[in-house]
């Protein structure tokens, strides 16, 4: 695939490849948001070839609009019938012609499809006289079995553009519409009048919603044609800020000059509506609303017809109030009608309902929210019912929104509650009726939606209702918040939702999105995710991510353009089913990710696949992968997939990660393979705490001992190694001694004769080698497993608490009631029942508990604060300790800095009262286990730099609870 990134296009050159390219472009999907000139685009590349002006390599352009052809959906055609039966001046056109002539297919609007598109269980056809369904045909046509070599140029809406996989794309682009430099530029040429032009680009700027709405051109249209009528008429009133605002002057202004063309009854005001116009916007509604919600943007005679409305009435109404409906003929003349832009057709279905509502007729409004499902009820019924029957309906309005996919009912929510207030009641009074209803209470229920169970991009949907409710107090607050260098302000969830959009929004990319640095709740930093979109690194560690967030990544990753490049997503319980959502973004050729962190993710070899897999598609990125884990089981298996990407001439890989994988000797033969081959990039190799042993370490010597090798960093700490594996290890570099440079052999045992081999080596002036880790070494860390790290712990009596009662030879702490007679000491914890250890942990340490109660298990600097009743004193409520929350019931959750995140009930299923805790100092990760007879659950793992010695420590919250020292 073609990863052009941000480079800007002509349409005429879409199919050009760029010089650095090795094959030719053959598919090309262009998207773009409705009215954003997908469509122009494709009439302006059309009519510049055929007035001779470009590119007339191409012999013949066949354009097929998807709404033609969903009227043959079901029906049999051959590709050579399809061609005569659209366009009738191909009907001497022979199959032997249509083999040998340069064609080129233009599908337009991909989102308006009703085919079934199936590129798995396809029919395979080769034969352009073959006869069979639509769908089959142009899957064919776009994989390349039907004349391969002709062109595809498909255009469509974001959201449905996955229809085609990303395999059969040569070349993605988007259609983006106006910069703010060319929404002005459109005011002024649209009107002569420069003073009108500019106090229309005044007004704009005035209101942030109607500013990021100007980017679509049919937008800036639907402005001008507003703003222009009241701005140049006797009409008095303000000017409309907000959408709903606008689009319900536009309905008014159209129905307006239908009146004045057809010259119906005296002059009235725009606000008085005939019955006429009433009724018939009112099916218009219908028609709206019934195919919003089925995802049809395309109506034909049977659809209006269902709806009430007489074909006459609407070819009258599309005749003369094109600006709302257009009618237009297509294949066999018959007529097709569209609401001239998506937006339209949400505010006249939002329109709709609300009548619906306020004239009570509860089997449509009952019909709209039967389908709410548990999960979205659960988010909205945390309101109190005691509310009006408008506030209870957009309660459950929101509800079903929230649940969309792909927000399809957003605008739409957001127009019903613009309709909610008085301003907009009495512009649409013959259409909506009035309701008794307060919008505080509206606003305030909005405000109360904070739940975990709203996927980070629904969220923003609720700040923008709030918008179009004219409370722009969240807004104004964000603005503050963003100019102020104190960012230590605690937000709300729905404050996150508006920064997280506002952030998005930015011209300015984001530097570093990092959850952690916000003062918000855990659900809070999840309604950030979204502003992934513009920026350039994010940091999304240790945050509950679940397969919404990886989606809402993916997207990101897929984004024209696309800004990220470092991804860290280390510390969460991702899984292989999300990480196979976040290789949908990763096999984008818009991806220009070179640092992708998935470290204590709880991977299995399969996520390898995936990972293979997408970067097959994209090879030249991610340069540094990290899979390095705590708990990471990706075994040798998993690895010999991402082995298989090294020996891609394409691939960029410079550094790979995979500590604590649980491999064995079977990876270090398919990572020696992939070092000898001769496309291999690799600079950094990490493969410490693997169980590799000496037989693999032979093995990935003979991988090293290639010239093509171009290794320079390798770290194999705590493999399980002796002299044996020095020695090939000493060996492969004679053989090979100029690329690396650093090697880290500690926690192993080389033995003399293995140390003074390396050290010989290190002296040699024929190797590059200029840095050898071989300390600590002995045979002591020769036992498999995290438990080779023991320490024992002793009690710093200093430090304890007068509410605690050591015993068992001061191996075991428990809160009592009674104080117990400990002397005055500077270092005591004087109100907290805390204590701490007097171990001071460097390099890598692992320790074993038990407990009984409620308790905290943690591990702090030094300095934590000992007097008073401060939280600041509290292990977890400030920087300097991290804990493990403990109950009866099990580890419950982990605290940092009072930020909490909770621990799933899967990985706390063990009956053991046992916690191991293992720390790396050097490489900043903290990580707790439940402890189930020899085998460790990961709970956890802290990814940080750790600045000071750390210590262990213990909190006891109810008396009876104890720690015991293992």
């Amino acid at each position: 695939m073609d990863a052009l990134h941000d480079t800007p296009i002509r349409c005429q050159d879409i199919f050009k490849a760029f010089p650095d390219q090795q094959r030719p472009i053959r598919v090309v999907l262009t998207n773009g948001v409705a009215g954003v000139g997908k469509t122009f685009s494709v009439q302006k590349f059309t009519l510049d070839w055929a007035e001779g002006l470009e590119n007339q390599h191409v012999s013949v352009v066949v354009l097929l609009s998807f709404r033609e052809l969903n009227l043959i959906r079901d029906e049999q055609y051959s590709l050579l019938e399809l061609l005569h039966v659209f366009h009738p001046t191909l009907q001497k056109v022979t199959a032997q012609k249509l083999a040998v002539s340069q064609l080129l297919f233009i599908f337009d609007g991909l989102d308006e499809s009703r085919l079934s598109l199936d590129f798995t269980n396809r029919k395979l056809l080769s034969d352009v006289t073959q006869k069979s369904s639509v769908s089959q045909l142009l899957t064919n046509l776009i994989q390349g079995n039907l004349l391969p070599s002709a062109l595809v140029w498909i255009t469509s809406r974001p959201a449905a553009a996955n229809q085609i996989p990303p395999t059969c794309v040569d070349r993605l682009t988007e259609v983006r519409g106006f910069t703010d430099a060319q929404k002005e530029e459109y005011f002024r040429r649209r009107f002569s009048d420069e003073e009108l032009s500019s106090r229309i680009i005044s007004h704009m700027k005035t209101s942030w919603s109607l500013h990021i709405m100007c980017s679509i051109p049919v937008f800036c249209w639907i402005t001008a044609t507003v703003l222009e009528h009241m701005l140049t008429t006797e009409q008095r009133g303000q000017l409309p800020k907000t959408l709903t605002d606008m689009y319900s002057h536009f309905l008014l202004v159209q129905t307006k000059r239908k009146k004045n063309k057809y010259h119906e009854g005296h002059e009235t005001s725009p606000q008085e509506l005939t019955e006429a116009d009433r009724e018939v916007l009112l099916k218009l509604g219908r028609l709206a609303f019934e195919h919003l919600e089925k995802g049809n943007i395309m109506f034909y005679q049977e659809d209006l017809e269902q709806c009430g409305l007489d074909v006459t009435e609407a070819s009258v109404y599309s005749g003369v109030c094109t600006e709302i409906l257009k009618r237009e003929c297509v294949i066999f003349q018959k007529p097709v009608y569209c609401f001239v832009h998506l937006s339209i057709q949400e505010f006249l279905a939002a329109v709709y309902m609300f009548h619906c509502l306020t004239n009570r007729k509860t089997e449509v409004l009952e019909d709209f929210l039967r389908d709410v499902c548990n999960d979205s009820d659960s988010v909205v019924d945390r309101i109190p019912h005691n509310k009006s029957s408008l506030d209870d309906f957009l309660r459950r309005a929101m509800g079903k929104s929230l649940q969309s996919k792909n927000g399809h009912l957003d605008l739409f929510v957001r127009f019903l509650h613009g309709l909610c207030l008085e301003s907009n009641q009495r512009l649409l009074v013959g259409l909506l009726g009035q309701t008794e209803n307060s919008p505080e209470i509206v606003i305030n229920n909005l405000k109360e939606m904070n739940s975990d169970e709203i996927s980070p991009d629904r969220s923003i949907n609720i700040f923008h209702c709030l918008m179009e409710m004219n409370d722009l107090s969240l807004f104004q607050g964000i603005q503050e918040f963003l100019k102020s260098e104190n960012r230590s302000e605690e937000l709300s969830e729905i404050q996150c939702s508006a920064l997280a959009f506002m952030l998005q929004m930015s011209e300015e990319v984001l530097d570093e999105l990092d959850l952690q640095k916000y003062n918000t709740s855990e659900w809070g930093r999840l309604r950030l995710i979204p502003a992934v979109r513009n920026c350039r690194k994010a940091r999304l560690t240790q945050s509950e991510l679940s397969e919404s967030h990886c989606e809402v990544v993916a997207s990101a990753l897929k984004s024209n353009p696309s800004h990220l490049t470092e991804l860290d997503m280390s510390g969460n319980n991702l899984q292989d089913s999300a990480v196979k959502l976040l290789c949908a973004g990763l096999e984008s050729p818009n991806c220009r990710l070179e640092t992708l962190r998935l470290m204590d993710c709880d991977l299995s070899e399969i996520s390898c696949d995936y990972l293979a897999a997408a970067l097959k598609s994209n090879p030249s990125y991610p340069r540094v992968l990290d899979l390095s884990a705590t708990y990471n089981n990706l075994q040798d298996s998993g690895v010999k997939q991402l082995c298989v990407l090294l020996e891609n001439p394409r691939c960029q890989f410079e550094t790979l990660r995979l500590s604590h994988c649980d491999l064995s000797e079977r990876s270090c033969e398919a990572l020696a393979s992939g070092l000898s081959s001769q496309s291999s990039n690799l600079r950094q190799l990490d493969l410490s705490n693997n169980n590799l042993q000496d037989s693999g370490v032979k093995l990935l010597s003979e991988g090293l001992k290639s010239p093509h090798c171009t290794l320079e960093t390798l770290s194999l700490s705590g493999c399980l190694i002796t002299e044996e594996g020095c020695t090939s290890l000493a060996s492969a570099l004679s053989s090979n001694p100029s690329h690396l440079r650093e090697l880290d052999l500690s926690y192993n045992h080389p033995g003399d004769s293995g140390m003074k081999l390396l050290s010989a080596g290190l002296k040699d002036p024929g190797w590059r080698l200029d840095t050898l880790r071989v300390e600590p070494a002995g045979v002591r860390w020769l036992r498999p497993g995290l438990r080779k790290y023991s320490c024992q712990l002793t009690i710093d009596t200093n430090t304890v608490n007068t509410n605690l009662q050591l015993s068992d030879n001061n191996r075991k702490v428990t809160r009592v009631e009674e104080v117990q007679s400990y002397p005055d000491h500077p270092d005591r914890f004087d109100y907290w029942h805390q204590l701490l250890c007097r171990n001071g942990l460097t390099g890598r340490c692992y320790w074993e508990v038990e407990w009984r109660g409620n308790v905290r298990i943690s591990v702090s600097y030094r300095s934590i604060r000992r007097k008073g009743d401060s939280e600041d004193c509290v292990f977890g409520f400030n920087d300097q300790s991290w804990r493990l929350y403990c109950t009866d019931d099990g580890p419950q959750s982990v605290f940092y800095n009072k930020i909490k995140t909770s621990i799933s009930s899967s990985s706390s299923s063990s009956v053991s009262n046992r916690v191991a805790v293992y720390v790396d100092c050097p490489a900043g990760t903290l990580s707790f286990y439940r402890v189930s007879s020899d085998t460790l659950i990961h709970l956890h793992t802290f990814n940080t730099t750790f600045t000071q010695t750390l210590y262990p420590g213990f909190r006891f919250r109810f008396p009876g609870s104890s720690v015991s020292l293992c």
